[in-house]
């Protein structure tokens, strides 16, 4: 597969999603501003019958298609939907709202086929907007979520998740799993792991000396052990660990204030213990812009930090925000890699 054509705009895969939920919505909405082809290629993996039924939703409207068999192959003129058409959504059979097979089957197959062609150098990065883990279980794809898909597919073998959003970063030891799992997997190896990744995407994003805080498990961050002993017996050593690479890494620091401080400019990213721990902050901050980034991986991955919202699908209330700044975060990574 060669190589993507020597252009300064990045080509950028735009999964389509679950067919019955709002991507396909979002990203026409999203193609309507001319800035983002000035920006980057925005090549969307996805069904023309799905897009072509998008447009009679009110407020969406009709864009032209420029359909593409591969992606060097493409004009990505504005006021146009470039599309990778793979026929996978029967729209008789992807009910929009509604959970079912036919939609999880398609919404993995085009991410599938976006991370293929982000491994092959077809394109540049890879944008994703939100998939139905329950439809996609029930068509027999038993991952947590994207991530879990292109740790899979990638044969990554250090991966996390990281929120932006505002003047927050935010990277995690653990997501999608209980939290009676999430304090067993607080571990200096893990930790020190995270706060690798961290310090890697920072640089990544043009910041050349990362300021990183790391939060405590517990209340108070331990409180030296009156609340718990994680921050002394795996927390800390990380950190002293990554300090002495001549790193610039602070904590552990009570979870309660330590994302405060950084949104203020005191930290670049915050290295969070789990799921909620760090996903709060950040939709209280950046609900309708934050963005998913995938770490660790040999393929540059954003995403939308929102879900498939069935009960606004096809109703023409879909905002674009997530996925306009899911591409911008894209477009920053890819051109700093180049």
């Amino acid at each position: 597969m060669m190589s993507p054509i020597n252009e300064k705009r990045p080509l950028l895969a735009i999964t389509m999603g679950d067919p019955a939920g709002i991507g396909p919505e979002i990203i026409v909405k999203t193609l309507k501003h001319a800035d983002v082809f000035d920006r980057c290629r925005p090549l969307v993996v996805g069904d023309r019958r799905i897009f072509e039924r998008t447009f009679q939703f009110n407020a969406v409207g009709e864009l032209p298609f420029e359909i593409l068999d591969q992606p060097q192959a493409g004009h990505y003129l504005v006021g146009t939907l470039p599309l990778l058409d793979l026929a996978c959504a029967d729209p008789n059979q992807c009910k929009v709202g509604e959970i079912s097979v036919a939609s999880g089957t398609a919404a993995v197959e085009c991410v599938f086929k976006a991370c293929d062609l982000a491994l092959e150098k077809s394109v540049d990065a890879v944008v994703t907007t939100p998939l139905n883990k329950a439809a996609m279980n029930q068509a027999g794809y038993a991952y947590a979520g994207h991530t879990e898909i292109f740790k899979e597919r990638t044969k990554a073998q250090k991966v996390t998740m990281m929120l932006t959003g505002g003047a927050l970063r935010v990277v995690h030891i653990s997501t999608h799993v209980s939290l009676q799992e999430a304090v067993a997997r607080v571990k200096k190896a893990r930790v020190e792991e995270v706060i690798q990744l961290a310090y890697n995407v920072c640089r990544d994003l043009g910041i050349e000396e990362p300021r990183i805080a790391v939060a405590g498990l517990n209340p108070h961050a331990g409180e030296d052990g009156l609340f718990g002993r994680e921050e002394q017996t795996e927390i800390q050593p990380a950190i002293e660990a990554c300090t002495e690479k001549g790193w610039n890494v602070s904590g552990p620091l009570p979870p309660d204030t330590v994302f405060l401080r950084a949104m203020k400019g005191e930290f670049d990213i915050v290295v969070a213990m789990y799921h909620d721990q760090g996903h709060i902050p950040m939709k209280l901050l950046a609900f309708d812009t934050g963005v998913n980034v995938s770490l660790g991986m040999p393929i540059i991955r954003t995403s939308v930090d929102h879900g498939t919202a069935f009960d606004i699908a096809g109703s023409g209330k879909a905002r674009e925000d997530s996925l306009l700044a899911a591409i911008d975060v894209a477009i920053q990574l890819s051109t700093h890699r180049k």
